[in-house]
């Protein structure tokens, strides 16, 4: 077994068996119909040599995302395309050969969706990475491999800017994000990943180039399949390019911080932020755990300007000012110290909590995902303390929490001589994802569900809506072998 030492928005189990990745019984891989010479050999023909990745120290880093979650064996090969072409001739390949295909962006990944199948391909997107700006109909038409950043970068050169920001995104890929629903610290205004994709084109596990969604504003013909894919973990097609949404780039942002004692208080704090009729653009919470990882990483001094922990709001546009001395007023009339911060710290502290934390070798630590209702956001957040008491684990807590997405992390001393953290470790993340399910959440607020939050899925969904979804794979890739370990994947049939 293995385990991450990455900060609270890691993994959200990532202690699972390393076997957790292997395809499911009854689909691609279960049997390999061919052998990796051959299938080698016919990819070959299509690929560059170069771009056809055989070499144990070459396909190593393509095994696993950032949980570390793996299959037993490694994949046969991993595959760079340069082509919509080329991805098209690696699924027939994959679909005449009988063998599983994975897709992967930059490994960034913290549910495991990613993990390689054993035997099988692993297509890289790394060689589509095109990025092309249309500032008049206010839209980037770019490949999967594009890094999130360069994609806003190349926005604000005219004006504009790609309003989702995860905060892996200075190396995640859009075809990444496409694949979870990525969120970020800007989605309590501008949504997540799926508001911003206005069109998708996608290989289907045949080879098919499906051209779906519209490049105008308003769209409504037909079934919403750009929506279906958009989260599917690549389990229904090799997403090759996308036409993304853009917005003007706010010229103004202003910045406010909120000192607070305890978790709950944070929650008092969001809560006074949403009911004020401001919309903000961020609303983060960073507990004291999380500020003392700072300070140690980033040589910053929050604990002792805050204590128990901090809001972080911002708001942006030309009403930027107006709107965040409304919100320090209601903040202040409720009782709660609120500072608006002049744009350089107003920067700083936007950066610390995107790249500020650091990893601890010295821990067994999970992050956590999940998602609740605004009005469950105080109970949750306190039963999160109560569960760090109850399993004697430590607590630490970022949330994108005007939204309510939470990130909270656990974490237990490494001791000398052990290789697997302690059991309270995987009852408290369990305790932690039951209680956000008990108070209307959801397992996963943007990372997604991959191989590590499996054995949730159905207290989520339910029977029913699996077989269904299971149904819808089957129809876009009815020989399963567009991710079989992934999220649908059939627990009791992989053992």
């Amino acid at each position: 077994m293995s385990t991450t030492t990455s900060p609270a928005e890691g993994p959200a189990q990532a202690t699972r068996p390393a076997s957790a990745g292997t395809p499911a019984a009854g689909g691609a891989g279960t049997g390999v119909a061919t052998t990796a010479p051959a299938l080698v050999a016919a990819l070959r023909e299509h690929l560059a040599a170069a771009d056809v990745l055989t070499a144990p120290d070459d396909v190593e880093p393509y095994r696993s995302d950032v949980t570390g979650l793996r299959a037993d064996r490694p994949p046969a090969v991993v595959v760079v395309p340069r082509t919509v072409e080329q991805v098209q001739a690696v699924a027939r390949t994959a679909s005449a050969h009988g063998v599983p295909l994975v897709v992967r962006g930059a490994g960034t990944g913290l549910a495991g969706a990613a993990a390689a199948p054993a035997d099988g391909i692993v297509l890289s997107t790394a060689g589509l990475a095109g990025i092309r700006i249309d500032p008049d109909d206010h839209v980037a038409v770019v490949g999967p491999g594009a890094i999130t950043d360069h994609v806003d970068l190349a926005a604000r050169e005219h004006g504009l800017m790609y309003a989702p920001d995860p905060a892996s995104s200075q190396i995640s890929t859009i075809g990444g994000n496409i694949a979870t629903n990525a969120g970020g610290l800007r989605c309590v205004k501008y949504g997540v990943t799926r508001e911003s994709v206005l069109a998708l084109d996608v290989v289907l596990a045949d080879g098919t180039l499906l051209r779906t969604g519209h490049r105008s504003v308003k769209g409504v013909v037909g079934y919403d399949l750009v929506s279906l894919v958009v989260g599917s973990e690549g389990t229904l097609g090799i997403v090759v390019g996308a036409t993304l949404r853009l917005l003007p780039a706010p010229t103004h942002v202003r910045t406010l911080v909120v000192s607070v004692p305890s978790l709950p208080d944070a929650g008092r704090a969001v809560g006074v932020v949403t009911g004020s009729g401001v919309r903000p653009s961020t609303v983060e919470l960073l507990n004291a755990e999380t500020l003392e990882n700072i300070d140690a990483h980033s040589g910053t001094d929050l604990v002792a300007r805050h204590g128990g922990g901090l809001v972080l709001v911002r708001t942006d546009g030309p009403g930027a000012d107006v709107e965040i001395t409304a919100l320090a007023d209601a903040l202040s009339a409720a009782g709660l110290r609120a500072q608006v911060l002049d744009d350089a710290e107003g920067e700083r502290y936007y950066e610390l909590r995107r790249t500020g934390r650091g990893r601890r070798d010295d821990l067994w630590s999970v992050g956590e995902d999940v998602a609740v209702p605004r009005s469950a956001l105080v109970p949750v957040l306190k039963a999160i303390e109560e569960i760090g008491r109850r399993f004697d684990v430590a607590v630490s807590a970022v949330a994108h929490a005007g939204d309510g997405n939470l990130h909270p992390g656990l974490s237990v001393p490494r001791l000398p001589g052990e290789t697997a953290p302690p059991a309270r470790l995987h009852e408290a993340a369990d305790a932690l994802v039951r209680a956000a399910l008990a108070h209307g959440g959801t397992l996963s607020g943007e990372h997604g569900v991959g191989s590590a939050k499996r054995r949730w899925l159905a207290d989520e969904l339910g029977a029913e809506q699996i077989a269904l979804q299971r149904a819808i794979k089957a129809v876009l890739d009815p020989a399963g072998i567009l991710a079989p370990g992934g999220f649908l994947a059939d627990d009791a049939a992989a053992r």
